[in-house]
């Protein structure tokens, strides 16, 4: 029995029949056939476990993967790796593969926090490329490293390039310049008065910010005078 036929099972252990179905409707563009149904804190623990096996490798070159638990619990194994390097190998391999916002948004390798400096170059590369979740990783992850200490006004261009007319990268667009708007504001703003991001995505982008608790009241009545019909 390889590692992954071994790991597979352990996942079919875990199951929840009514947490696959919870997830079913949570990300439409996977099959229900393909959810098993395990939990992320089932999935985090595995995860850990795996991570310390000399045959984690074998299960992380294993690809593509049969179904949606054993991409997130890969997903979860590559946000634990120690050396940056490493870390951006799987993610260059595992990349082309994801298929769903989930998974995507799960990654958060705890690695970037002390290599901003050699990322960024990463993150570039990444919403360069023409795979939908390779661009979303992309730009959650400028998102999340790069709108405090680390920022730059040019990190705002870098996401205004992106492509859109596709809907979970558009909505993940849309986050970016919403949390953008709520912690560079003076910085931010400009996209929007300047219409420079496309019109579902500006009104998106509108619309979080009006939500978000971050922004104030005075900044959430002039952006609803922004708003493009």
């Amino acid at each position: 029995m390889t590692a992954s036929d071994e790991i597979r099972g352990r996942l079919f252990e875990l199951r929840d029949e009514g947490y696959k179905a919870f997830q079913s409707r949570l990300v439409p563009t996977v099959s229900p056939e393909r959810i098993i149904g395990v939990r992320i804190p089932e999935l985090r623990r595995l995860a850990k476990e795996l991570s310390c096996r000399e045959d984690a490798a074998s299960f992380l070159s294993d690809l593509p993967h049969t179904y949606y638990d054993e991409n997130n619990l890969h997903g979860l194994m590559i946000s634990a790796i120690k050396r940056y390097d490493d870390a951006i190998a799987a993610l260059d391999r595992f990349l082309p593969h994801v298929d769903n916002w989930a998974t995507c948004d799960l990654m958060r390798p705890k690695i970037f926090t002390e290599n901003t400096e050699r990322l960024i170059s990463d993150i570039r590369r990444w919403i360069g490329s023409d795979h939908t979740y390779t661009v979303r990783f992309g730009l959650e992850m400028l998102m999340v490293f790069y709108l405090d200490e680390s920022f730059s006004a040019e990190y705002l261009e870098d996401a205004a390039r992106v492509t859109g007319g596709k809907y979970y990268l558009d909505m993940m667009k849309a986050w970016f310049f919403a949390t953008a708007l709520s912690k560079r504001y003076d910085e931010t703003v400009s996209y929007i008065e300047q219409n420079r991001l496309d019109r579902w995505t500006h009104n998106k982008t509108i619309q979080k910010a009006v939500e978000s608790l971050s922004v104030s009241d005075k900044r959430k009545a002039y952006l609803k005078t922004l708003k493009r019909r």
